[in-house]
């Protein structure tokens, strides 16, 4: 198992480190004028050249990478091109906004996912039949478009919830609690429906095997069963499932913020991007990325150790 967690591991470090330099790359020879861009149009050539010269943007690609990886792997992400402010410090305001967000909601759909999913695929009739309902329904409303009705019906015209958020440094629980409920129904609303209808099909698929006949034949009760043989075959592809979920989500806060006000990693990246505050935009980047791997890496490992051929491969 150690093997298999190294392996994965250094992986996870090679995607690490192939985006941050795909990522530089990018940002940096597609942004046009770096300098100019932050001086406005009225700026003299010898002022660009200056700022350019300041910024270390008169190097090489090659040489300003490194420097930034190396700056990176201590820890100091550079500082905003427009603030000032250290991206480290940015970041480390805003993540605990997000991730709250992001795994509150994931906690809870996949024990409703699977709750659902399950009682589905055992008990099928009417129950199955709403969840694939519910699943083609879910899946055709967008996030944003849920946001937006519990804002309007919830917040504006019933008050029972902020319209925006009253997140700051110096509040207390209650207010994260009544700012994070709408933006997590919104999130939980959408994810539950497809991993339940994933689940599902996961179960049935197991419930239709062999050994689960042979498992009967021996009068070994359908409890048993269920529970010790069929969820355990059946959960790798459910962790799949919520692992891209939980990856998917991660783009989708971007809009959610913005619509519930929320200071999180999303309008930082909007505000970012539109300015094209580079260091800031790197950092969002490999804060995402980095969240990503090691999703995929306790997936991974819950995989290895629920299934012992996964190991092996």
């Amino acid at each position: 198992m150690i093997k298999f967690i190294a392996k994965r591991l250094g992986s996870g470090l090679v995607v690490l480190f192939v985006v941050s330099a795909l990522t530089f790359t990018l940002l940096y020879t597609s942004s046009g004028s770096i300098a100019r861009n932050i001086l406005g149009d009225q700026a003299t050539p010898e002022q660009v050249a200056l700022k350019e010269q300041e910024l270390g943007l008169d190097q090489p690609l090659v040489t300003r990478y490194f420097a930034w990886l190396g700056d990176a792997l201590s820890g100091n992400l550079g500082a905003s091109w427009f603030t000032s402010e250290p991206v480290s410090s940015s970041l480390a305001t805003r993540i605990p906004v997000t991730m709250t967000m992001v795994f509150t909601a994931m906690i809870l759909i996949a024990i409703c996912a699977a709750l659902i999913g399950v009682a589905a695929a055992v008990k099928r009739g009417w129950v199955d039949r709403v969840v694939q309902v519910g699943a083609i329904v879910g899946d055709s409303i967008p996030g944003y478009v849920i946001g937006v009705l519990l804002v309007t019906i919830l917040a504006i015209q019933l008050g029972f919830f902020p319209a925006t958020s009253t997140i700051s440094p110096e509040v207390g629980p209650e207010a994260w609690v009544y700012s994070m409920t709408l933006p997590v129904i919104a999130l939980l609303i959408n994810g539950v429906t497809g991993g339940a209808q994933q689940i599902r099909s996961a179960v049935i698929k197991q419930l239709e095997r062999d050994y689960v006949r042979t498992l009967r034949s021996r009068g070994i009760g359908e409890r048993e069963i269920l529970f010790k043989h069929v969820l355990r075959s059946a959960a790798p592809a459910g962790l799949t499932v919520l692992s891209l979920q939980l990856i998917g989500m991660l783009g989708g806060v971007v809009i959610i913020e913005q619509i519930f006000a929320l200071p999180g990693m999303g309008p930082l990246a909007v505000t970012a991007t539109g300015q094209s505050d580079l260091p800031v935009v790197m950092g969002v980047v490999m804060y995402t990325v980095v969240v990503v791997i090691v999703v995929n890496l306790l997936v991974d490992i819950l995989n290895g150790w629920l299934n012992p051929k996964v190991r092996v491969s």
